[in-house]
């Protein structure tokens, strides 16, 4: 079903609010992306840091209300929020898991459903377009994710199905990866800086935005350019889909050389993205869990990495 037309509920994730008239300031000084780039027509990837600029999460950030909503893997949002709370206590901003408050859905190819809840289909990734608490955000060609207030879901859920078959995570998980976009899940906490995900390349870092947790370590992978690992795109001839931070083996170096970030199952095998040193995939000898593992195919990426475009960013 990944390549048709559905709908998926997006179990996998939940909500965090950051709210209150310092919530933006607050949040400029703690993630990867520009909070001035956000509008109600734009939101953005994004990430939280450590001071040496691995993520503690990964997610996508929209301005709502008095306030903003990152929505990232479920596992991440309690220790973000501990986290990230210990550095609001001064600043005119709560947080909260606001998880209970929202029901998100995945839509491939829903044009026809989104018109029918009087939504015009955004269309570069990143754009918004809202409508009766309805929020509809393209995050790559032909996907898009829909917010839901939760006193409408049920409603909504019902319209969607007359329009658009229900499919799986999985699906919606495959459409992820076949579109190179990388994520943070709670086995790679704080394993990752943001470029072995690719995040710059799908403007989830900003180059221009001055200081930030981790922005240092950053900046400095970006512009000396001695980033030995990043992410790839692979395929696998197995039915059992890999965990994240499962192992990348090659046999050529006898050790492992890389993790899994995403996987799903395509019906015959597995896609997964996985960040890996370049040595490695130069050389064409993977294998994931072992050294005898199976054996993983190197595929394409659906963009290019531009060092220059990115730092315009």
């Amino acid at each position: 079903m990944a390549d048709s037309a559905f709908f998926s509920p997006l179990s996998h994730e939940g909500i965090l609010a950051v709210r209150g008239s310092d919530a933006g300031k607050f949040l400029q000084g703690q993630l990867t992306c520009n909070i001035n780039y956000l509008s109600l027509e734009h939101a953005s990837l994004g990430a939280r840091c450590m001071v040496k600029g691995r993520m503690q999460s990964s997610f996508r950030i929209l301005p709502e209300g008095n306030g903003y909503l990152l929505a990232m893997a479920s596992d991440l949002l309690e220790p973000q929020l501990a986290d990230l709370k210990k550095y609001a206590v001064f600043s005119k901003a709560t947080l909260c898991d606001e998880s209970a408050a929202w029901a998100r859905f995945g839509l491939q190819g829903g044009a026809t459903a989104l018109q029918a809840l009087g939504l015009e289909v955004p269309a570069n990734a990143g754009a918004t377009v809202r409508h009766e608490g309805l929020i509809a955000i393209a995050v790559s060609d032909g996907r898009t994710e829909l917010w839901v207030p939760a006193d409408q879901a049920a409603g909504v859920r019902e319209k969607l199905a007359a329009t658009l078959p229900e499919g799986s995570l999985n699906d919606w998980l495959l459409g992820q990866i076949r579109a190179g976009i990388g994520q943070v899940m709670g086995p790679t906490r704080e394993l990752f800086i943001p470029q072995m995900i690719n995040l710059q390349a799908v403007d989830g870092v900003s180059f221009k935005k001055g200081c930030y947790t981790g922005q240092e370590i950053v900046a400095r992978m970006q512009y000396l350019g001695k980033l030995k690992r990043r992410l790839y795109r692979l395929a696998l001839d197995q039915q059992d889909v890999p965990a994240p931070g499962a192992e990348i083996f090659s046999p050529t170096h006898g050790s492992s050389v890389g993790e899994v970030v995403i996987a799903a199952s395509t019906g015959q095998g597995c896609e997964l993205l996985g960040v890996l040193t370049a040595e490695a995939v130069e050389d064409g000898n993977l294998h994931l869990g072992s050294l005898q593992g199976p054996r993983l195919q190197v595929l394409s990426l659906p963009y290019e990495l531009d060092r220059d475009r990115e730092i315009q960013r």
